[in-house]
């Protein structure tokens, strides 16, 4: 049989572009691997939107921030992860030479007062806020400010997740801190004297709508699916000063899927994903685009402190020992 000088082109075109093309179904095919500090009922409700909408497939590891940094830096050599969903923003500074830099699509719609590195973007505003079971505190008896948060008479009675293992627990460690000055510690330690820990902020909600404590700090979002969902809970902003700090996501460099990771940082920094939290999850977006979550305070309406960074406080594992002093942990 005789073969054209075309077809044999085009079987040689073939030939080569075979392996190709199979390379890039198997890409399209592996999962995107994704660690995270979030809490499981927004893992829950947007990873199947991310699927639907992209047609990519997920698999998540959850772990506190703490832990997830921890993680993060062990794998370094070999990395396990493509991407980090929701992790405190200072934390992920701290592990910017593992980090691969990208800017996701509509990069310019944020807010930048909130860019801080390259190596990862403000994804949403963690808002932290004190929540008071109303059954249990009257009217108007419930701590103002920092310093009557530290009253003895709430000794076991305010929920709080570890700072050794939650990001929003370190955050607001470090509002104190930032607050206080060279009285941070001082402060700090008489609050935390009144603290039954939890092992996330997450839980922390959870604790204070069943009764088990009267109080609780924890994440504004969270909180807010308490109250709009009927929980005997109001959401409190300390007087003296609370903060609006900037979670991440980022790209780990050195990933497997790496162009599965950029995908997923283009979805969740989109306009519609941004708005889908801020209505269904309640969190804060660092869009200017996008407004804030039903019930929330407006951003100007809140005493806000600057809070320092973990190489301002003296670095980690300084801030860490200081911590287990301060709470014998």
């Amino acid at each position: 049989m005789q073969v054209s000088k075309r077809t044999f082109l085009a079987m040689s075109t073939a030939t080569i572009l075979s392996p190709l093309m199979t390379s890039m179904a198997a890409a399209q095919q592996k999962p995107v691997v994704i660690y995270t500090a979030h809490i499981s009922s927004i893992v829950d409700r947007m990873l199947p939107i991310f699927e639907k909408e992209t047609g990519l497939k997920a698999e998540v590891v959850k772990l506190g921030g703490g832990d997830l940094i921890k993680r993060i830096q062990a794998e370094s050599g070999k990395p396990s992860a493509d991407v980090i969903w929701s992790a405190a923003g200072d934390q992920l500074t701290g592990i910017a030479k593992i980090l691969e830099p990208y800017k996701p699509a509509d990069f310019d719609k944020i807010n930048p007062e909130f860019v801080a590195s390259d190596a990862w973007t403000p994804y949403t505003g963690v808002t932290h806020v004190l929540i008071v079971n109303t059954k249990l505190v009257k009217s108007g008896q419930a701590p103002k400010n920092w310093a009557e948060l530290s009253d003895p008479k709430w000794k076991g009675k305010v929920a709080s997740a570890r700072a050794d293992n939650s990001g929003s627990a370190f955050q607001q460690m470090q509002i104190v801190l930032s607050k206080f000055g060279p009285e941070g510690w001082k402060k700090y330690t008489e609050v935390a004297k009144n603290f039954v820990f939890n092992d996330s902020s997450g839980a922390v909600p959870r604790f204070v709508a069943d009764g088990e404590t009267a109080l609780g700090l924890t994440l504004e979002d969270s909180a807010l699916n308490y109250v709009n969902g009927g929980a005997a809970m109001e959401i409190h902003y300390l007087e003296d000063g609370t903060a609006v700090t900037p979670d991440g996501v980022a790209l780990v460099k050195n990933g497997p899927n790496p162009q599965g990771g950029k995908k997923f940082l283009d979805w969740v920094m989109s306009k519609s994903t941004q708005e889908t939290l801020v209505q269904i999850v309640g969190r804060r977006s660092l869009r200017v685009d996008v407004g804030p979550p039903k019930g929330a305070t407006k951003l100007d309406d809140l005493k806000l402190v600057s809070v320092r960074s973990i190489e301002e406080l003296g670095g980690s594992d300084l801030i860490m020992r200081e911590w287990r002093k301060a709470t014998g942990l």
